[in-house]
């Protein structure tokens, strides 16, 4: 039963699971003006703004 489900959710909805494909998960590390300990900030970013976001302060 488990693998019916699994084809159905691949079949049902490849319009989104195309489109999901543009996006990457992105995790920086930022450093702590304070204590110098770094940080982590995640984001889900559209693949062609990932230089973009990991170019900003």
């Amino acid at each position: 039963m488990a693998k019916a489900a699994k084809t159905a959710i691949k079949t049902k909805d490849q319009k989104a699971a195309a489109e999901a494909k543009n996006w990457s998960k992105v995790i920086k590390a930022v450093r702590s003006p304070k204590t110098g300990a770094y940080t982590f900030k995640e984001a889900i970013v559209h693949k062609d703004k990932v230089k973009d976001y990991l170019a900003q302060k």
